[in-house]
């Protein structure tokens, strides 16, 4: 059995912590279905420098404490103290904004693990993780036009690289819930499993990931990120380094060997 190790944050709404090859990051505001607070917001790029700092974790996965919710959004119980004013406003969005940032450029495999409910800004934070694989019961939905709220371009164009413009635009204009298997239909939803298999179907996937090799799932991350942007802004030169970084790795000499002598390549990310 893997070892456990928790990590200390400054917020116990956050959990965090390393089983084997998989970093958790754990949303933990149950009574509220876990919607995110202004400390949560903080402590995410903290719990992703840490994850990200580690060889041994492989593949991060998010999700939320209890069955409920995945994350039922921000927590509008603060925006009267935290968002009131245009400065407020934009102070809130700079640090939301910057988790989000963060989640969507780290270099290792993420995946939401989605029960519940995943709304508002539960779905910025699934948009930004590489993979979304829900239980059937869960439920998406973006209520900003009950809100009165803007929603910024950043977020609305990472949902609609996903689903593409028409979805994007009903899922606003609409604000409703949509169920697991219109998410999976859509591609907002990578897998969609019966509640009770959910987590050992993850576990299982997450082992998949962690047995190859990191270099190359970095560089696909990294190309697939530089070619969804505009042709002017893409990055050729970057892509083509990540790419010559595989070649040049011990990991290539030892998936070629492993190939060879037909077993399994132990990779190491070097």
């Amino acid at each position: 059995m893997d070892t456990v190790q928790e990590i200390e944050l400054p917020t116990g709404r956050m959990i965090a912590r390393i089983e084997g090859a998989i970093g958790w990051m754990i949303f933990n505001n149950p009574e509220r279905r876990n919607a995110v607070s202004l400390d949560m917001w903080q402590a995410m790029p903290a719990i992703l420098d840490r994850f990200e700092q580690d060889p041994a974790v492989r593949v991060i996965v998010l999700t939320g404490m209890g069955e409920r919710a995945f994350v039922a959004g921000a927590d509008i119980s603060q925006f009267e103290q935290q968002r009131a004013s245009a400065d407020q406003v934009a102070h809130y969005d700079g640090i939301s904004g910057e988790a989000n940032r963060r989640l969507a450029v780290c270099p290792k495999p993420t995946i939401a693990m989605i029960r519940g409910y995943c709304i508002g800004g539960g779905v910025g934070i699934a948009v930004a993780c590489d993979l979304r694989i829900a239980a059937e019961g869960a439920k998406f939905g973006v209520p900003a036009t009950r809100l009165g709220l803007g929603y910024g371009a950043d977020g609305v164009k990472k949902l609609m690289d996903l689903v593409g413009p028409s979805h994007t635009k009903e899922i606003f204009f609409t604000a409703r819930h949509f169920s697991a298997a219109e998410a999976l239909g859509m591609g907002l939803a990578n897998r969609v499993l019966p509640e009770a298999d959910l987590e050992a179907y993850v576990r299982a996937y997450c082992a998949t990931i962690a047995e190859n090799a990191p270099l190359t799932i970095k560089a696909v991350k990294i190309t697939v990120g530089e070619l969804a942007k505009e042709s002017p802004r893409v990055d050729h030169d970057l892509c083509a380094k990540v790419v010559q970084a595989c070649f040049d790795s011990e990991d290539y000499v030892e998936g070629r060997r492993a190939f060879m002598e037909k077993r399994k390549p132990v990779f190491r990310g070097a």
